[in-house]
């Protein structure tokens, strides 16, 4: 009961999410914005009105592969959304935008959550091993609380990342109609584009806290 409680129905959900995302891109991708603004000069447009000229805007390979990098100050742009001119490809460029201007504002769940990439990294690395022991030794002790320890870091990145999301989403409806990139009545296209996207960002909290509640449970 637990099982299905905690992990089955957050990864149906898990699921619907990346299916929902997947048909909301592919449909608002083919359909192009009346002013006719590629991703990269939207992207661009963004933050620079939020006065920021040191970000390098690069093409990356893949489909919605879009990313910013704090780190080395660079936006990556999947191709369709780097040379498109589609409302999905203008919400998700404009979306990386803005997490280039909480980066530059020094956006508090930003920052936490660029600290806690390491850890998260190196839990993520572990997950294999723990798995693969948890199933040899499922009732072990020791498998179960590096499980927990593991799925507590994970859980707590993917909390932090939800602000951050829905912050950066917040950020870029706002600036692609204050900005003239994209009519009022264009936006409903951009906002399912980036509302189903965020969607999946909460999936992954669920799905994490479904695995560290089963995990607890195990150890009673």
């Amino acid at each position: 009961m637990y099982f299905l409680a905690l992990i089955i129905v957050p990864l149906i959900v898990g699921l619907w999410a990346q299916m929902k995302v997947k048909s909301a891109y592919d449909k608002y991708v083919q359909i192009p914005s009346r002013g006719r603004i590629t991703g990269r000069e939207a992207a661009q447009a963004v933050m620079e009105s939020a006065g920021i000229h040191d970000v390098e805007i690069v093409e990356c390979h893949g489909t919605l592969t879009d990313h910013y990098d704090p780190t080395h100050k660079r936006l990556a742009l999947s191709r369709q959304n780097y040379r498109g001119y589609s409302l999905a490809a203008l919400g998700v460029a404009a979306h990386e935008a803005g997490h280039a201007i909480q980066h530059k504002q020094q956006y508090a769940p930003l920052n936490l959550r660029m600290a806690l990439v390491p850890i998260t990294s190196f839990a993520s690395q572990l997950l294999p091993i723990a798995m693969f022991g948890g199933y040899f030794f499922f009732h072990s002790p020791i498998f179960i609380n590096i499980g927990i320890g593991i799925y507590l870091i994970l859980t707590v990145f993917q909390l932090v990342t939800l602000p951050v999301e829905f912050d950066a989403s917040k950020r870029a409806k706002a600036q692609l109609v204050n900005l003239g990139i994209v009519d009022r009545e264009e936006m409903t296209g951009v906002v399912k584009t980036l509302d189903a996207a965020a969607f999946t960002y909460v999936a992954a909290f669920v799905s994490s806290l479904g695995w560290l509640l089963y995990l607890l449970a195990q150890r009673r």
